[in-house]
């Protein structure tokens, strides 16, 4: 994403608008974009800062950056047991909610930091793009997000509880495959929305951040500097989101097959 930190290069050059990622060298003939890269860049140290806010993590409570991480984990948790209804399974799967939180928002904000865009360029294409900014990158999180609301509904329902979701009414009543058909497509409309949501909304804010920095000439990063801040808003807001849309298609999914099993929220 653009930076007000190089605007004062966007305002003299023109925006630097790209939607599509660029393909900067091929391993085995697969080619590797510069939002891959930046993507391993940005899970390496994601998970450096976790580990290293882990550490810091007290019993009684933490302070600074670890203090803001627990925070942030107890709000997953709390999410989480509004949504499925279910403190048990809340605390089970906050490890795989909080994770694909903080990799998202992450990811979102190290998209604003300086160098990233047109400021280092490899064979003429920007090195470092936002990963979020990367459809694609979009698509393959939602993908593995409705994935796992698949693998986590099969494991807290069985096969049987779980295919009655999407085939609830008798075997011989013909409706019964009309709903089935439906509630697939469903599926399918969910995983594009998941994807295009998070997708638009980073794109946007590179836009309006290039945009911004070029119409403010001069004063590039004073033009630019409210549209960032805001992205910065905008990249935590739409992580949570993502999570909360994730849990709430995984506890729609489970709803009234099987959970009778579910034990009911301890406080």
């Amino acid at each position: 994403m653009s930076l007000f930190f190089a605007a004062a290069e966007a305002a003299e050059e023109g925006p630097h608008i790209a939607i599509a990622p660029d393909t900067l060298f091929e391993i085995a003939g697969f080619p590797i974009t510069n939002s891959m890269v930046y993507g391993w860049i940005a899970a390496i140290f994601i998970i450096f800062v976790l580990a290293t806010a882990y550490r810091k993590m007290k019993l009684a409570g933490s302070k600074g950056f670890a203090g803001m991480v627990e925070a942030g984990v107890e709000f997953i948790v709390g999410m989480l047991e509004n949504t499925l209804g279910n403190r048990r399974l809340a605390v089970r799967y906050t490890p795989i909610f909080a994770a694909l939180f903080f990799f998202i928002m992450f990811n979102n904000w190290l998209g604003l930091l300086p160098g990233t865009g047109p400021t280092f360029e490899y064979g003429g294409h920007p090195i470092l793009r936002a990963f979020t900014a990367d459809l694609n990158a979009t698509f393959a999180m939602a993908l593995f997000g409705m994935i796992l609301v698949q693998v986590l509904a099969l494991r807290e329902q069985g096969p049987k509880n779980h295919i009655k979701h999407y085939f609830p009414l008798k075997v011989y009543n013909p409706f019964n495959y009309l709903i089935g058909a439906f509630e697939i497509f469903t599926e399918f409309t969910r995983l594009i929305s998941l994807g295009l949501r998070l997708f638009l909304n980073i794109a946007i804010g590179e836009i309006l951040i290039a945009v911004s920095a070029y119409l403010g000439g001069s004063v590039a990063s004073v033009a630019a500097l409210p549209f960032t801040l805001f992205e910065i808003f905008v990249g935590a807001l739409q992580a949570f989101i993502f999570v909360v849309l994730v849990a709430a298609y995984l506890s729609a999914t489970m709803a009234g097959h099987g959970n009778e099993q579910v034990e009911p929220v301890q406080r």
